[in-house]
């Protein structure tokens, strides 16, 4: 299998989870511009109206999506940053990429960037048909390429771990986190904007095909497991493999289940509160969820 190195691997996906145990405490949002939404205040910097508004229109969809499936709805507030406010409003040492500052407030980017540039790969170092995908899917309104439509996406992403935090679930462990937050995501699009699953899909299938396995020092669950720290600060290219095989698993259950073992998964994680040992873990998802989920904890090896 052909691999392909760019600059973007480095950082793919990658952090989100890991930096943003950093809290604000008492964070004021008196310089920023305000927006009330229907479920979510957002705050946004000078002349980032168009962003905050749709990124609270977005999130605003997924919480009333939500809130008749899971009957929850969590308490975040939504801030769309410059690149001149994003160190003032959170530590998070990469412009662009969504993320959490603290459980219930939710940071994005208000401008394309040089992080969401480096995502993509010379289009000249992909197979023809993939990067005909590339370019006709990650593009702007004048014609140049431009990550902003999978980044505003993986906002959604994030917003599924407010859901299981603050629903006070018991993940089990961390792949599951990532599942589930990425089952959230891809269950969301392919109900409400199915027209968007191209922007959704098509980066992650390129990393997970892209990707030789044996240039990646972890990757078992396992590994993941008792390393997750570790990779996501020091090994992201490992970090977004992970990731990427996660959401491709993700839309791989949807498109044989629905959204059923997405809520069988909340129900499964809100009523079993005791740690589980691998067996009785797989046993707990393939019963109680669906098998496809336990597989990937089963086959993922293979």
């Amino acid at each position: 299998m052909k691999t392909i190195k760019h600059p973007g691997k480095t950082f793919i996906l990658g952090l989100s989870i890991l930096l943003s145990v950093i809290t604000l405490q008492g964070q004021s949002y008196d310089k920023l511009n305000h927006l009330k939404g229907q479920h979510l205040d957002t705050y946004y910097s000078e002349g980032a109206i168009a962003e905050a508004e749709h990124m609270a229109a977005l999130c605003d969809s997924v919480i009333s999506f939500y809130s008749t499936t899971l009957n929850f709805k969590p308490t975040v507030t939504l801030l769309v940053l410059s690149p001149t406010d994003w160190n003032t409003y959170t530590h998070f040492p990469v412009y662009g990429m969504p993320h959490y500052p603290n459980a219930e407030t939710l940071v994005v980017a208000s401008d394309d960037n040089d992080f969401w540039k480096s995502m993509l790969p010379p289009l000249d170092q992909l197979p023809e048909d993939l990067a005909q995908h590339i370019s006709n899917t990650y593009v702007d309104n004048d014609g140049n390429l431009s990550m902003r439509g999978f980044f505003d996406l993986l906002a959604i992403h994030e917003l599924g771990h407010a859901y299981h935090e603050q629903g006070k679930l018991t993940m089990q462990r961390k792949w599951i986190g990532e599942l589930f937050s990425n089952m959230f995501l891809h269950n969301y699009i392919a109900e409400k904007k199915p027209e968007l699953l191209p922007a959704l899909t098509i980066f992650p299938q390129m990393v997970v095909n892209s990707t030789n396995k044996v240039d990646l020092k972890y990757t078992t669950l396992h590994e993941f497991e008792e390393h997750y720290g570790l990779i996501a600060s020091q090994s992201p290219q490992n970090y977004g493999w992970y990731q990427c095989r996660l959401h491709t698993a993700a839309g791989d259950i949807y498109d044989g289940v629905g959204v059923t073992a997405f809520q069988n998964l909340w129900d499964a994680l809100k009523t079993h509160n005791e740690p589980l040992e691998d067996a009785a873990l797989a046993t707990l998802l393939s019963d109680e969820v669906h098998e496809r989920v336990a597989d990937i904890q089963l086959l993922w090896d293979d």
